[in-house]
């Protein structure tokens, strides 16, 4: 049942919660972005859903990573990053990756990609990546980054992220947790 149109707040800005939520009736894919940290030579990661392509050539994708993450500082000092798509079987790992602090890959299994970067097992398909530009939008930054090679795995269907849980194209949402 529509809720009606939301109204700007005095301070000419829309409420944020109503924001969330029209947006999150945008079914979007999860991604792992990894790398291997080269100060301290561990995996490190994060969770994102807003990946995309952006240019066959060159070519080119596209993620947007919060100001506040931790992870990412990490990640991007790494010569290159690898996306990792994630499939429906996954929601697990997308939760690791998504946490605060802590191992985030504690009990998960990867390979290396030939960039050298964790390669997340049971993944539909992995791109290493260059980071090519980015650029301040909001409270998040838009990363433009050039695929130098790239792969498919799994066979199976992707994680996807709508109204605030999980789901696949074979079966219903999850509710948020």
């Amino acid at each position: 049942m529509p809720t009606g149109p939301s109204q700007h707040s005095p301070n000419g800005h829309l409420d944020s919660r109503r924001f969330r939520q029209v947006l999150g009736r945008f079914a979007t894919g999860v991604v792992a972005i990894t790398a291997v940290d080269p100060l301290s030579g561990r995996p490190c990661g994060l969770a994102a859903n807003s990946f995309t392509s952006v240019s066959l050539d060159p070519p080119l994708v596209a993620f947007c990573v919060a100001h506040t993450s931790t992870s990412w500082p990490k990640v991007r000092a790494a010569k290159t990053v690898t996306v990792n798509v994630l499939a429906e079987t996954q929601q697990d790992v997308c939760k690791q990756m998504a946490s605060k602090g802590g191992d985030k890959f504690a009990g998960l299994d990867w390979t290396g990609s030939p960039g050298g970067n964790p390669v997340l097992d049971g993944a539909l398909a992995w791109l290493d990546c260059v980071v090519e530009a980015e650029h301040v939008a909001g409270d998040h930054m838009i990363v433009v980054a050039r695929v130098l090679q790239l792969d498919t795995l799994a066979e199976c269907g992707p994680l996807l992220f709508f109204r605030g849980g999980y789901g696949s194209f074979n079966g219903g949402f999850l509710e948020p947790s």
